[in-house]
């Protein structure tokens, strides 16, 4: 093949390039010149641990002998072709990227690749920065789904009889493990269940791991009362016969008999009504139920769970919630961590929300970068899982490329802590900030808070800190260094 083009070769210093990674890269091109010349190019980028492979028939064998951290696979080749090679790879090897290198422009050629998985396409005279960047964000995406691995792995060696009834669930954080061993202790009995969270956190997945954990018979039955008329409420929950009033003109099963022997989920219980509350109540103390026109009671055998994500004793001292009932209801109470309490769950959570995404679009799952996940983990997430996986669809839908454009997760936090920031503005605008301070800081002193905050609030990310300033990443990068500087005088 061609010689690599080493005409805009440029020393990067090893100490401005953070990852160099133990395993080796593997070079795969049939020709030896090349080969050495790409494998020099390399080590002038820093990247010493490199191996050769000119024959593309001794490629599988190698890989299945060393672990290596990235191939660099030459397109045209006698025996097996780059083409032909690189699905072999991508498929028996996963996460291990994959570079295409060609001597000529052939976009068909590139889409393709792209398409089947291959991590870039590049040419080889590709510039030694374009080169180094491609390197760079390939290793980063190596490491990153070693540590997908290892968190899955982890969750794996946790103790669960049933771990497969928690498949939806996406965690590998400490305390929803211990509400997973909950949930396992609980689900043999036919105590009412009471789950308590935020909106958005998986209290239905939760009910549905519970029910499925009981190795009841009958059915899951979910139902959000808050969605349910009050006149309508007895009806559905119930049912009634032939004849019961104006309209009834058959009978109808209710949502009580339809989870006979089964699971009958209560979802935001908290919104119920009073008088309504009132009939649960007799429900959950007397195991019976009258159909409405009906004069005999009939049994419930279903098993209860209900959910909300109020704060229920502040209802009840606000007489909007029957205290009787919460204590009915509370035999076993779960209470799920909202999203902001379990950022451990980022990583794993974006990677599944890919990757379902993905297969649903028939697109291929975009690399995870751990700047990604820096950016994510700057949101307090109020609408918590729910919220990340509509992010996350909304980027896939937008995406083109290889990975995903961090700009559509920034403009959605700013416009969103921009938006919480208008909500209490006349509450916190900066006359009544001044109003509250008995004496005025210094200019120097009001700036060095500000950039304070933003690093805090960024988690010291100077890309999203400078857009919360109004000023530039460069700007706020030379304050920073002017502040050390001043510092170690």
């Amino acid at each position: 093949m061609n010689n690599f083009d080493l005409s805009k070769l440029k020393s990067i210093s090893v100490k401005e390039s953070p990852l160099y990674p133990k395993n080796p890269i593997l070079i795969v091109d049939d020709e030896v010149t090349t080969s050495q010349l790409i494998r020099l190019k390399l080590e002038q980028l820093g990247y010493s641990n490199v191996k050769i492979c000119n024959d593309s028939r001794n490629v599988m064998p190698m890989l299945n002998h060393t672990e290596f951290e990235l191939v660099l696979l030459d397109i045209r080749m006698p025996n097996i072709t780059g083409l032909e090679l690189y699905p072999k790879i991508i498929n028996d090897f996963q996460g291990l990227p994959v570079i295409m290198l060609t001597s000529i422009d052939d976009i068909d050629t590139a889409i393709q690749c792209i398409n089947g998985g291959v991590f870039d396409y590049l040419k080889k005279s590709v510039s030694d920065t374009r080169l180094y960047t491609s390197i760079h964000r390939a290793i980063e995406y190596r490491d990153m789904n070693r540590e997908l691995s290892t968190l899955k792995s982890h969750v794996l060696k946790k103790e669960l009889h049933h771990p497969n009834a928690f498949s939806q669930i996406i965690s590998q954080n400490d305390t929803m493990f211990s509400v997973f061993q909950y949930v396992e202790s609980i689900a043999p009995t036919m105590y009412p269940v009471f789950i308590t969270g935020e909106t958005g956190v998986g209290k239905g997945l939760l009910a549905e791991a519970l029910h499925i954990i009981s190795a009841r018979k009958g059915p899951f039955i979910q139902v959000n009362v808050s969605g349910i008329d009050s006149s309508l409420f007895a009806d559905t929950l119930f049912g009634h016969v032939k004849g019961a009033y104006t309209g009834a003109n058959s009978d109808r099963i209710g949502l009580c008999e339809k989870a006979s022997d089964g699971t009958l989920f209560l979802d935001e219980i908290g919104d119920l009504e009073l008088p309504l509350q009132t009939k649960l109540l007799n429900l959950l103390q007397e195991r019976k139920y009258y159909p409405i026109g009906e004069d005999q009671p009939r049994h419930c055998n279903a098993r209860i769970i209900t959910a909300t994500n109020c704060d229920v004793t502040e209802l009840i001292d606000k007489k909007a919630f029957r205290k009787d009932l919460y204590f009915r209801l509370h035999t076993h109470h779960i209470q799920i961590p909202p999203l902001r309490e379990r950022m451990d769950d980022l990583p794993v959570l974006v990677d599944y929300f890919l990757k379902q995404g993905a297969k649903e679009l028939n697109k291929k799952k975009p690399a995870v970068y751990k700047e990604m996940i820096q950016v994510l983990n700057t949101y307090t997430y109020p609408g918590n899982i729910r919220e990340l996986k509509a992010m996350v669809d909304d980027a896939l839908c937008q995406h083109t490329a290889h990975s995903l454009s961090l700009k559509t997760f920034k403009e959605y936090i700013r416009k969103q802590s921009q938006d919480k920031i208008d909500d209490v503005e006349n509450k916190y605008s900066i006359q009544n900030i001044f109003k509250i301070l008995t004496s005025l800081p210094t200019i120097k002193e009001a700036s060095e808070m500000l950039v304070n905050e933003a690093l805090k609030r960024a988690k010291g990310n100077l890309s999203i800190a400078a857009p919360i300033l109004g000023i530039s990443r460069q700007a706020l990068g030379k304050r920073i260094k002017r502040r050390k500087n001043l510092e170690c005088q």
